[in-house]
């Protein structure tokens, strides 16, 4: 997930309204009062987001979907609610995009654990964020909230359409765009149900580190890295996910 911010110089961070931060900062009733108004009583639809490509490296471009910045607002105000619900479920071993926590603390754990198993599975999800079902999605969202607001807007989120560079408007029918404010958290609560929670009631000894979409789990042998793999596998099936061939790998890390 790469933080839309960075984007904002020449313009690559605002959505099509093309309404800039400055614009809302300097009249702020004419911009978040009527937000306000529409969030609170469930009439607000938000416009598509923004097809902007980023160099992913070796010549290759990830396509982000930009909301306008009001609409980042409108997702904020609905990520902190349901953060508060979300957060104290999450795993210890869920270091991406949660509060406190960071990249470094991830990898101080992997090599902690890389001291006392030999063994790592480095798991890849081929087109994590592409490809997350949205119907699964909120079946997930069910389970740990009810509150209609959330659930109606995160449905929102999850179908917007994507306005493309050449000017046409494409639906989307699986997956959240990067870029958005609340993907992360959807992301994070997708695979705390496919991934950490099922590791966790099925094989309570394997450890692992997950940063988003990124997994390493720690094992003793190449035969259980063979045998999680293989679990795994079918797993991720059930939530129209694949592992990656080429680049899931096991390493012996001594």
């Amino acid at each position: 997930m790469v933080s839309v911010e960075a984007y904002q110089n020449g313009g690559k961070g605002m959505g099509i309204d093309q309404v800039c931060l400055q614009e809302i900062d300097a009249n702020p009733r004419k911009y978040l009062y009527p937000l306000w108004n529409r969030l609170a009583s469930g009439s607000y639809f938000l416009p598509p987001v923004k097809e902007v490509p980023i160099p992913k490296g070796e010549g290759k471009v990830r396509m982000l979907g930009i909301p306008t910045i009001l609409d980042r607002v409108a997702q904020q105000v609905i990520r902190v609610e349901l953060e508060k619900i979300i957060e104290p479920l999450s795993h210890p071993s869920s270091f991406g995009y949660r509060p406190g926590r960071s990249a470094h603390d991830a990898l101080e754990q992997c090599a902690k654990n890389c001291w006392e198993r030999w063994y790592v599975v480095d798991l890849d999800i081929k087109g994590f964020f592409d490809n997350i079902d949205h119907g699964q999605m909120m079946r997930i969202l069910q389970k740990y909230t009810s509150q209609k607001l959330i659930l109606l807007y995160s449905e929102r989120w999850l179908k917007a359409p994507v306005y493309k560079q050449d000017g046409e408007l494409q639906a989307r029918s699986k997956g959240t765009p990067q870029g958005g404010v609340i993907s992360p958290l959807l992301a994070n609560l997708y695979l705390h149900d496919a991934f950490d929670q099922w590791l966790a009631d099925t094989q309570p000894l394997i450890l692992f580190e997950r940063y988003a979409d990124d997994i390493v789990i720690h094992t003793r042998s190449i035969e259980q890295s063979n045998f999680i793999l293989d679990k795994l596998k079918t797993r991720l099936a059930e939530y129209s996910l694949e592992i990656h061939p080429d680049k899931t790998k096991t390493v012996y890390c001594y």
